[in-house]
């Protein structure tokens, strides 16, 4: 799985979005659960531009899981600690099989994706 775009770019992206779902959060008073798609859309879509695919799966399925719980009242003692126990034993299983470092190759690549970025601005 490839990147899309830059991890500048995507972090731009999903800070755009971010602050775009925090404003519709304020505007509609719909803290909770709002603020949780407010946080989990913008992540899941950096972890899909950057090429993430799995990741971005867990996150939507935890923050939207979380989500769902609450806006339709589903009983939160068992789903909510499955939803975040998941989470966290993928992220283990994740970090543990991946090594912690980028290739240099992909650290070049990313390097040379953003000067041509930059050079069609």
């Amino acid at each position: 799985m490839s990147q899309i775009v830059s991890k500048r770019r995507s972090k731009a992206l999903s800070v755009a979005l971010f602050l775009v779902g925090l404003a519709i959060v304020i505007y509609l008073n719909a803290w909770w659960p709002g603020i949780m798609l407010a946080i989990g859309i913008p992540l899941a879509l950096r972890q899909y531009l950057l090429g993430r695919h799995y990741d971005m799966g867990m996150t939507l399925f935890v923050f939207v899981g979380v989500f769902v719980t609450v806006q339709f009242n589903i009983s939160w003692q068992i789903i909510l600690p499955v939803l975040f126990a998941l989470g966290g034993i993928y992220i283990l299983f994740r970090e543990y099989l991946e090594s912690k470092e980028e290739p240099l190759e992909e650290e070049e690549e990313d390097i040379n994706q953003e000067i041509e970025e930059d050079q069609h601005k």
